[in-house]
This record gives C-alpha cells, sequence and structure tokens, in this order.
C-alpha cells in the first residue's frame, strides 16, 4: 500500500471550541454543523450556560465542539461558572474558533477575548458570523480591523443561520485534527443526556416568551423521565424562579403562558426524542438560586473547574 493510500485511510479527530461574545450566535453556528437543535438559541445574551459538546461526524473524521458560554463580565456565582467554563475550553482543545458577529463589528468585547487567545498556543479561526446582514463591501475593512489585532490561522465568513460557507469552515477545520480515535458513534450528535437537551428546550422557550429580568433568573430541571406502555414518553419538569413575582410572570394570566411554553417545547421535544411526548411543568421559586453553591450543584453546575 502505498503512502497516499494510508493517508486516505486515516481517521482524524479532536476538539474544537467555539468562543465569543455572548449572542454573536455561537449555538445557531453548533446547531447548523450537528443538523438538529442540540444548543439553546435566543436574542438574549448569556443564554448557554454550560459547555454543550456537538459531535459531527463524517467518513474519515470526527470534530467534537465545545459551544461554551459567551465571555462576558460575571455578576453571580453561576456567571463566575460560566466564565470558567469558557476559559478551561480554550485548553482542552485542538483549536478555537473566535466567533464575531460582523453586522456589530469590532468592539470592546472583542478586544477583551483576543487578550485571553494571546495567552494561548492554540490555532484560532476567525469566524465572521451574520455575513447576510452586512454588504460584502464592507467585509475587507472588517477583516483587516481583526487581524491588525491578533495573528489568526484562518479567517472564514459565515451564515450560521443561513448555513453559507458552514462546509467551507468544517473542510478547514481538519487540518488542525489529528488521526485518532472515533470518541462518538457516527448517528450521536451530543454526549449530554436527554434530559438535560430536554430541559434547555423547556428554558428557550421561557427565553422566547418572557422579558426583564426573567431570563437570568430561570433554571429547568427534569424530575421524571420515562416511557409508557403506549410509547408516549412522559416528562415532569421544575421551572425555577428566584421571586415570587417571577412565579407569577412565568405562570401568566390563567397559565397562559405557561402552557404555552410546553406546547412549544413538547414540539421540540417530539422532534429529538421521535417520540409522542407528555409534558407536566411546575413553577417554584429557589431564593437566590444563582448564587447559592448547593442548588448549583444540583442543576449541574461544577465549581471545581
Amino acid at each position: 500500500m502505498n503512502n497516499k493510500s494510508q493517508e486516505d485511510n486515516r481517521f482524524l479527530s479532536g476538539f474544537v471550541a467555539i468562543i465569543g461574545r455572548p449572542n454573536v450566535g455561537k449555538s445557531t453556528l453548533i446547531n447548523q454543523i450537528i443538523g438538529q437543535k442540540i444548543a439553546i438559541m435566543s436574542d438574549k445574551p448569556q443564554t448557554t450556560r454550560n459547555k454543550i459538546h456537538g459531535v459531527y461526524t463524517k467518513d474519515n473524521a470526527q470534530i467534537v465542539f465545545l459551544d461554551t458560554p459567551g465571555i462576558h463580565k460575571p455578576t453571580s456565582r453561576l456567571g463566575d461558572y460560566m466564565i470558567k467554563a469558557a476559559d478551561n475550553a480554550l485548553s482542552e482543545v485542538d483549536a478555537i474558533l473566535f466567533l464575531i458577529d460582523a453586522s456589530e463589528g469590532l468592539g470592546g468585547g472583542d478586544r477583551f477575548i483576543i487578550e485571553k487567545l494571546k495567552k494561548t498556543e492554540t490555532p484560532v479561526v476567525l469566524v465572521l458570523n451574520k455575513i447576510d446582514k452586512i454588504h460584502p463591501e464592507a467585509l475587507l475593512p472588517l477583516i483587516a480591523q481583526y487581524k491588525d489585532l491578533y495573528d489568526f490561522a484562518q479567517i472564514v465568513p459565515v451564515s450560521a443561520l443561513q448555513g453559507n460557507n458552514v462546509q467551507v469552515l468544517l473542510d478547514q477545520l481538519t487540518d488542525y485534527l489529528e488521526e485518532g480515535p472515533q470518541y462518538y458513534p457516527s448517528d450521536q450528535v451530543t454526549d449530554h443526556p436527554e434530559q438535560f437537551v430536554c430541559a434547555e428546550l423547556i428554558r428557550e422557550k421561557i427565553l422566547h416568551l418572557t422579558r426583564e429580568e426573567i431570563p437570568h433568573s430561570i433554571a429547568v430541571e427534569i424530575e421524571q423521565m420515562k416511557v409508557q406502555d403506549n410509547g408516549v414518553v412522559q416528562i415532569g419538569a421544575v421551572i425555577y424562579v428566584e421571586r415570587d413575582s417571577q412565579k407569577g410572570i412565568v405562570i401568566g394570566k390563567q397559565g397562559a403562558l405557561l402552557k404555552e411554553v410546553g406546547k412549544q417545547a413538547r414540539l421540540d421535544i417530539e422532534r429529538l426524542l421521535g417520540s409522542r411526548t407528555f409534558l407536566e411543568l411546575w413553577v417554584k421559586v429557589k431564593k437566590d438560586w444563582r448564587n447559592r453553591e448547593s442548588v448549583l450543584k444540583n442543576l449541574g453546575f461544577r465549581n471545581d473547574l
């Protein structure tokens, strides 16, 4: 067998972190890559709280993506956790995707992240997202601004929402992979259990349907998930808020908002599970849960990162 044939038979694998300011489209990109929703999307900043492991597999390669929480100034213990999760991702991977919102341009948040990137030797690919929102002539000057601040390994403009240039990005990422094992089966798209993804889908609907202080005060826990004899998946979930007034907002007038949350979440969960679903939701108050270590631990947030 010649060297060319040996190279063709190699299996490449590795880990790639997606970082960027809040609300630049990290979750949208990972969902586009995977081909289904595993990370929730919202126009509210700091939507992602955990490192979402998305798995992209093709014939000769597998890329495990870490969709990190948006890098921001923390204001609670939960915020501290999110920043640690994002920072630790930089040291665990073979390449870093630095995602920016091309429609907003270079800002202080991007400069802050670039300073963090200067402390790592991991290759960094600059991904200019939301190019569908800007005039093509604005792209080159924007790229020049970022190149003046950091020596990026590659620069790729994309539209995560529309899928433009995403395959080009994936093809280029294989340059940073090494010969290695297939970490996950070909049909597995995330390492998170179904309960986690279901809880996130419920939280996403609350983010879409509420406003003001509610989004950051919400946590969702799946208390029960079982398959009934008729094949229907029965799910019981608790929505935690921090104050009594927030409980009333989430429930809504005569329970209307909570009912709509359940309706929208159930449709997404049924698509995820491929089964009919019976979803029950309850709203409970946990005072100041974002600053309580015991509650954060129970909800899956580790403080030993």
